[in-house]
């Protein structure tokens, strides 16, 4: 059963996550690099994903693992993969570059091209979110915040209640990319419902406000990647909010040649009409 890998997987990010640590804390000046696609790499990338990638390998037998530092398997080859790994070693390279602690390790297992398990894993912090979502078979799903001081469940939240105490849609965006069409978004959500509070933050750290009811929305309006998002999604998924584009589509994985996603909205209330605002 999928829940009895959370334990597991949460140990193994865990793992990166120390990996990652020695490199953020070191002493030694921090080396970039730039990849292909014009995006930062460094060490503590790689040595997250030199942990992950073969103890993901050892945990489902004959389960691919798909990690963004890794060269990507031809699309006809993927295709063929109903459950696989998809992992992000260091989720927020130009966080850590900023030493903010606004990054991530990300997790996921895919089934079907839906993401039915997550963890993301905050290093400086020390904080899990994991979620697991429940099957046809009746198993319940899951999803919790772990800090020092314990484990509590999450669960993302109403809006209408908030609405109607004169509170505001509290969103939350990406610090780096696409902040034109967020203020459009905004001035629009304004205009209809009343004030929008906005929260910049980077990684899929955004995600996981939604998921345990401290946000309401997070727009994406510029691109990611596969990898940047599945683990986040699937423990916003099992907390009861959702994840669309913007056609309103759920979010699916491994459906196409590009690992690139369309953008999307991360909904903490999947109940309340949200199409009017978001869709021109």
């Amino acid at each position: 059963m999928d829940k009895a890998l959370l334990e597991p997987v949460i140990d193994i990010c865990r793992r990166a996550g120390d990996a990652i640590l020695e490199v953020y804390n070191s002493s030694a000046e921090l080396e970039v690099d730039t990849k292909a696609d014009d995006s930062p790499v460094t060490a503590a990338d790689l040595a997250a994903h030199r942990v992950l990638a073969p103890a993901l390998a050892d945990l489902l037998d004959g389960v691919p693992v798909l990690s963004e530092e890794q060269e990507m398997p031809p699309f006809e080859q993927r295709r063929q993969w109903q459950r696989y790994w998809i992992v992000d070693p260091l989720d927020g390279t130009k966080e850590f570059i900023r030493r903010n602690g606004e990054f991530t390790v990300n997790v996921a297992l895919i089934d079907g091209g839906e993401p039915v398990l997550g963890v993301v894993y905050v290093p400086v912090l020390d904080i899990t979110y994991a979620g697991c979502k429940g099957d046809a078979d009746g198993e319940q799903g899951v999803a919790f915040k772990r800090t020092a001081d314990g484990e509590t469940p999450i669960s993302a939240r109403a809006l209408q209640p908030r609405l109607d105490a004169g509170e505001p849609v509290e969103l939350v965006a990406s610090r780096s990319h696409g902040a034109g069409a967020v203020d459009q978004l905004v001035e629009r959500i304004e205009s209809s419902v009343g004030e929008v509070a906005c929260k910049n933050m980077g990684s899929s750290l955004k995600l996981c406000l939604v998921a345990e009811g401290a946000a309401d929305l997070y727009p994406r309006l510029a691109p990611t990647c596969e990898w940047d998002t599945a683990a986040a999604q699937a423990v916003v998924e099992a907390a009861g909010g959702t994840v669309v584009d913007e056609q309103f589509q759920l979010l699916r994985y491994n459906t196409k040649d590009s690992l690139l996603n369309p953008f999307f909205h991360v909904i903490g209330d999947p109940s309340f009409d949200w199409r009017p605002l978001l869709t021109n």
